[in-house]
């Protein structure tokens, strides 16, 4: 079986540069970070100087396999992006749109409980206690508004005219 350069490969359902080196080409998969990338190359006994684009579709099975189920080879739960899951209280590691969904669903469990993060994530406001007198103000209505101003002096307006009239 001759190997063959492939410049852009599927993997995990993400799209990966095939002239990148393994960890950082693996690393552009959603939940899958430089270091987890760094143990899944060693674990799987790959060169991390090799091109992923060079590698033979058994090793990038075996890579998917470590990244779907990192403990099962020995890779340490430190590494993991979702220690002691809220539901199950196992330590797990989700990639692509799995942990999209759970962060979603994490964000949803705090509105409806009302927690302090529910209730900013709710308004629309910064969660993690950052300032926001003069940042984060993109796409809502600041200071003084024009709209309601003009409509306030046209309402003055009428109304005096009406009192001289009388």
């Amino acid at each position: 079986m001759s190997r063959e350069f492939r410049l852009i490969l599927r993997v995990l359902g993400a799209d990966v540069d095939g002239t990148k080196k393994v960890p950082f080409g693996l690393s552009r998969i959603r939940g899958v970070g430089p270091n987890f990338a760094q143990a899944v190359v060693k674990v799987a006994r790959i060169s991390p100087e090799a091109r992923i684009g060079s590698l033979s579709e058994t090793e990038i099975a075996r890579l998917e396999d470590i990244i779907k189920d990192p403990a099962k080879h020995g890779i340490p739960s430190r590494l993991f992006n979702r220690r002691k899951d809220i539901e199950s209280g196992r330590d797990m590691h989700l990639v692509g749109p799995d942990l999209a969904l759970r962060n979603k669903a994490d964000i949803d469990l705090m509105k409806d409980i009302k927690s302090w993060k529910g209730i900013r994530h709710s308004l629309g406001l910064k969660v993690r206690g950052q300032r926001t007198r003069t940042t984060g103000r993109s796409g809502k209505a600041v200071g003084v508004k024009k709209k309601v101003l003009m409509e306030a002096a046209r309402a003055a307006a009428s109304g005096k005219k009406e009192e001289k009239k009388e």
